[in-house]
């Protein structure tokens, strides 16, 4: 069953279990979804703008081209979701843990997501415009098309990162940790000849 267009604004639905139920274009504005779990569920172009989602519990759910702004996702866990083309606006991201999520074109610009644990996550084509990135863990994520204009990354961790030439160039990646292979690349995006 497809729920569309349905208007869910202000209402309390925490502590609830769903299970592979589908949402298309409804509005969930200042609901209280706090311990929410969702599990194969479908979120698409849903309106998430001040839900508080807090302790909740999503696996394996999609949230595509959904809005979320000034979100509470502080303790959410999210394992095996994807979050294509969502939007992200001044969210709070205190420990939030994603495990093998897909935020692939996710708009997080401007985002204060320092220290947050984004490692081995797609953020392909993603924007990280002026984000806050201080010291998160990006291990093993792909961030191949992101953009990365005035990202802060000092002290993330990008050891085996996949990042391109121009994210290399865009973001300040000062007493960022890298491996070789990253090292060599922003050298050579900076001009510099390796021999």
């Amino acid at each position: 069953m497809i729920e569309t267009a349905e208007d869910y604004r202000e209402a309390v639905l925490s502590q609830q279990w769903w299970e592979k139920r589908s949402f298309v274009g409804c509005d969930f504005t200042e609901a209280d979804l706090r311990g929410l779990r969702t599990q194969g569920c479908t979120f698409d172009q849903c309106d998430f703008t001040k839900v508080d989602f807090e302790g909740s519990r999503h696996e394996a759910s999609a949230f595509r081209s959904c809005t979320f702004d000034r979100s509470v996702l502080a303790g959410t866990r999210w394992s095996s979701c994807s979050m294509l083309g969502s939007s992200f606006v001044d969210c709070r991201f205190q420990k939030v843990a994603f495990t093998e999520c897909d935020l692939s074109l996710v708009s997080l610009s401007r985002n204060r997501l320092s220290k947050v644990d984004l490692s081995g996550l797609r953020l392909r084509e993603a924007n990280l415009t002026e984000a806050d990135l201080t010291g998160a863990d990006l291990r093993r994520s792909d961030l191949t098309g992101a953009r990365l204009a005035g990202a802060k990354l000092e002290g993330a961790d990008l050891r085996g990162a996949r990042i391109d030439a121009n994210g290399l160039v865009q973001a300040n990646l000062s007493g960022a940790h890298v491996d070789t292979e990253t090292a060599v690349a922003y050298a050579a995006a900076h001009g510099l000849v390796i021999h």
